[in-house]
């Protein structure tokens, strides 16, 4: 074999200190505008890091990847959660090859955000006997208020956590559902985290007329303002909120129902919005009650808590261990969320928030929400796919899921990965092959959320077992080469 002579290094020690000055010049300057809304010493590591974080990815680095990797160097790839110390470190390794005085930074500073985000998964969604191991969370049905057997079943198979979606039941059924968790750490010695859910100002169908029975792709469809406008031989649906309908304009796309029901708009008039269907199986959708609607093409300027919630939280801020926060967009929702808080918590400090992120506006403001709630309470966010989907579109969602993990892992956050996960096993009974490989993929988050079925508890241990295999080939995006034994017998000694 043929070496090619030592590379010239000068050009890129030069590129290097000036990536390092870019990021520290614009991430010193972003973090110095956060810095007066952050109250919590412990997320300012985070903040810095996140602000580094950034600065850094405003440029396009792949052909200085390829000039580090060539010479056995870090690719940057995986610095998320360390972008100073791994800067550094790089600079550093390119002085020493070529015999200049070299400094690394300290071994503590590459697995300090790391560190933090292993507290707050603890925090968040309950202790494994692994440290970084992915946890469970599973929501709750109904059912689990009064059967005894149910939630010590989920335990049993898995679960970390578990999670009350306060848009439905009430009170009185949540009281038993938490009466029940406590019973069942008895003996355990461990506590399990209630996270609960409000509700949010979700958009949904509360009336509808369909006289053909199913939408087939052509059929047209109206969304009134009001129920008396329901009657017509023109299939029809009323909203929960139906004041945005004068927002919409012609070619506006139209969700229903999680994307199973595809439409455009056609005309806007003072009695709604005319839609033709584009999407839908063959067979035909039917039209249901209580099934969401998304305008992907408009920012729904909603408050994030609603009168309902508002009164929910004289409940959750007694009982529950994390609050779920959902449809969550702006950081003035946190600033509600928290005043709102303060009064129910008695001088107690305000509840952990898990964001759920599941709008465009969202997905752009992430950075300014996670400032908001880390810089006065624990943090964590949920990857909402199933909004998140009909918002951004399936095609890009496989690629904001990842920046948004990569976002928190850089704000020493931990991600939920959450809608759909196992779905197939959890209502059916047996997994298809691309939700194992979607359910694996999931590991590189903090926790893994199922949500309720007949066969939740077979879901649960399913899963258990596909992420403990996974932990041990996986962290974060950084593959762990431990021993691989597939093939040890075609290797000759």
């Amino acid at each position: 074999m043929t070496l090619r002579s030592d590379p010239p290094l000068d050009p890129l020690r030069a590129d290097a200190r000036a990536l390092r000055r870019a990021v520290v010049a614009a991430g010193d300057a972003t973090f110095a505008a956060w810095r007066p809304g952050i109250a919590r010493d412990d997320f300012l590591p985070g903040a810095r890091n996140l602000a580094d974080y950034l600065a850094f990815r405003q440029q396009d680095l792949t052909t200085l990847q390829n000039r580090l990797t060539v010479l056995g160097l870090s690719s940057l790839g995986r610095a998320e959660s360390r972008i100073r110390p791994t800067l550094d470190a790089l600079i550093a390794g390119l002085d020493r090859l070529v015999g200049a005085p070299a400094s690394w930074p300290q071994e503590s500073a590459f697995f300090q955000g790391l560190t933090t985000i292993a507290r707050e998964q603890t925090l968040f969604f309950g202790p494994h006997d692994t440290a970084q191991a992915t946890r469970i969370m599973v929501t709750l049905p109904t059912e689990a208020a009064d059967d005894p057997a149910m939630i010590p079943a989920l335990i049993e198979a898995g679960a970390t956590c578990l999670r009350i979606n306060c848009a439905h039941d009430d009170a009185s059924v949540w009281a038993r559902m938490i009466a029940r968790i406590r019973a069942a750490e008895t003996g355990r010695q461990r506590r399990i985290p209630v996270i609960m859910d409000l509700g949010g100002p979700k958009i949904r169908i509360v009336a509808l007329r369909a006289p053909h029975g199913r939408l087939k792709r052509g059929d047209r469809l109206r969304i009134v303002q009001n129920k008396a406008a329901l009657a017509g031989a023109t299939p029809a649906i009323a909203l929960s909120v139906p004041d945005l309908l004068a927002r919409l304009k012609p070619g506006d796309p139209v969700l229903i129902d999680d994307g199973k029901i595809g439409a455009r708009v056609l005309s806007v008039d003072s009695v709604g919005v005319l839609l033709e269907v584009h999407t839908a199986r063959e067979k035909g959708e039917k039209l249901k009650l209580e099934k969401g609607v998304n305008f992907p093409s408009v920012e729904i300027n909603l408050p994030a808590l609603t009168a309902k919630d508002r009164a929910d939280l004289a409940f959750v801020a007694g009982h529950a261990d994390a609050i779920g926060y959902s449809f969550v967009q702006r950081p003035e929702d946190v600033d509600q969320l928290l005043a709102a808080l303060a009064p129910l918590r008695r001088g107690l400090p305000p509840l952990p928030l898990m964001l759920k992120i599941e709008t465009r506006l969202a997905v752009r403001n992430l950075p300014g929400l996670l400032i908001a709630a880390g810089g006065r309470t624990p943090v964590s966010v949920m990857i909402a796919r199933g909004d998140l989907a009909m918002e951004v579109g399936p095609e890009r969602l496989s690629e904001v899921q990842e920046e948004i993990l990569w976002l928190c892992e850089a704000a020493h956050v931990p991600a939920v990965w959450a809608t759909q996960v196992l779905e197939s096993l959890v209502k059916n009974g047996a997994p298809s092959r691309a939700e194992i490989t979607d359910a694996a993929m999931g590991q590189r988050a903090e926790c893994v959320m199922l949500n309720k079925g007949p066969f939740v508890a077979e879901g649960v241990a399913f899963l258990a077992g596909i992420l403990r295999r996974m932990d041990r080939h996986q962290y974060k995006k950084s593959a762990r080469l431990s021993a691989l034994t597939s093939w040890r017998d075609v290797l000759v000694s």
